[in-house]
């Protein structure tokens, strides 16, 4: 099935929707922001070589390498670097990698491209290349853009796209793009996101999101390189930064000298052990923002999250579905999803980014100590059965799926008392949908079950 672009943007945004509602049992009506030239975005590329001199992508389900002439996705010049490499395979019968047999030299070719400069990365099934100068002079003739030609050592038996060894064959071991007013030094390792400019779009969504002032103390999780660490220090006081990757938090720490940017610490550890360590230490962070690789985050991380009660969480996702199921868990621990925005990073895909703000819900910071009999029977029937309950008696009996939103303005049309700003708007003029009849005839049936209201 074929989709022209705006009717692709209109799916990704329902696929969003439909997550939200379906996984985390919350409403939310996301915005997406779509590319005016949707083809050329990637700035990284991973071609297989195939047997006879092919290059290409992988057949679906399997390891067969289907020849390409090029793909519009990725870079103008991709195509004259991969043949070069093809024809330079040919001529000094350097043999491409086979997967069954374990043998063969050439397995794979990377090529990671910034606004001027491009990184050509080699993955072999050995410890050289033989006449490398020949293919080196053989590349850099192809594009004076050309800065940087890397070897990468990968002789195990793995999928992964590269292994852990690099030598430099040529030029420099890292290339410079900017991002969002800031450079970045990226080496073949590193994550960077594909999509440059939407990435500066998703990232000032998530900065807006944040609303970062001089005295806050952001902690972002999952930093790689610390593309949102960085941006998030140009407002706020300080920045804890946290990933597992050991290159990345270097890249990071060198991105942050690069900025002149001082306000910035990168700690290298796995987030499900190291974001509680920091938390039980002493630091609470105002505003947590996280970015976790598609299998989401995990519950040691998000209640460490929980537990430091930061006032917003931005929470930025390439998964729907993960990003849903996390949020449940925050809603159900004290935070109100207010927002999302859908980022279309992926052009031509079902892939989507998806930058959420979850606020902490606020209780009142005073109790009366006089109550009459009213309130006291008024704040016992709040008591009597939380918002996922409620959410999941609709759900059974009505067939219909209801926000907290939705509940709490049922709640106090029925002359429940919530706590003070417990699901209010932030002011009076705040737009916010309404409960249809249909669901508030649902919550009332729930209220009552529940002894609520009579």
């Amino acid at each position: 099935m074929c989709m022209n672009y705006l009717s692709q943007l209109e799916f990704k945004k329902q696929v969003v929707k439909d997550a939200f509602l379906r996984i985390g049992g919350i409403e939310v009506n996301p915005e997406i922001i779509g590319m005016n030239s949707p083809e050329r975005y990637r700035n990284k590329m991973v071609f297989p070589i195939g047997t006879g001199g092919s290059w290409g992508f992988y057949r679906q389900h399997s390891h067969d390498v289907i020849p390409l002439n090029d793909c519009l996705l990725g870079g103008n010049l991709n195509p004259k670097i991969m043949n070069t490499i093809t024809e330079y395979a040919k001529i000094f019968s350097v043999s491409a990698y086979n997967e069954a047999e374990h043998s063969g030299v050439l397995r794979r070719v990377f090529i990671r491209s910034s606004q001027s400069e491009i990184m050509v990365v080699i993955s072999v099934n050995s410890d050289f290349l033989p006449h490398s100068d020949v293919l080196i002079n053989n590349l850099r003739r192809t594009s004076d853009n050309i800065t940087s030609i890397i070897l990468n050592i990968n002789k195990k038996r793995t999928n992964l796209v590269l292994g852990d060894k690099n030598l430099l064959l040529w030029g420099k071991s890292t290339i410079s793009s900017e991002l969002c007013g800031l450079k970045y030094d990226i080496s073949a390792n590193s994550f960077f996101q594909v999509n440059t400019l939407q990435t500066e779009h998703l990232y000032e969504t998530a900065i807006g999101f944040a609303d970062i002032s001089p005295n806050d103390t952001v902690m972002d999780i999952y930093c790689g390189i610390g593309t949102i660490s960085l941006t998030a220090a140009k407002s706020a006081k300080s920045v804890i930064g946290i990933e597992i990757v050991p290159q990345a938090i270097l890249d990071a720490k060198e991105n942050a000298l690069k900025n002149k940017i001082s306000n910035a610490d990168f700690f290298c550890g796995s987030a499900e052990e190291l974001v509680p360590e920091l938390i039980i230490k002493g630091q609470k962070p105002d505003i947590i923002m996280l970015d976790p690789p598609r299998k989401g985050s995990d519950k040691k991380t998000l209640s460490a999250i929980v537990s430091a009660a930061p006032k917003r969480i931005v929470y930025v996702s390439c998964n729907p579905a993960t990003l849903a199921r996390d949020a449940r868990f925050l809603t159900e621990h004290g935070y109100l999803l207010e927002k999302a925005t859908a980022v279309d990073m992926f052009p031509h895909t079902t892939h989507v980014e998806t930058v959420c703000l979850l606020s902490k819900l606020k209780s009142s910071k005073h109790i009366d100590v006089e109550l009459n009999m009213d309130e006291l029977d008024l704040t016992a029937a709040e008591k009597k059965a939380t918002y996922r309950e409620i959410q999941d008696y609709v759900l059974e009996h009505y067939g219909l799926k209801v926000s907290q939103l939705n509940i709490a303005q049922v709640k106090r049309k029925s002359g429940i008392i919530e706590r003070e700003n417990y699901n209010k708007p932030k002011s009076d003029d705040s737009k916010q949908p309404k409960c249809t009849e249909e669901k508030e005839d649902a919550i009332i049936g729930a209220l009552k079950h529940f002894g609520m209201i009579d």
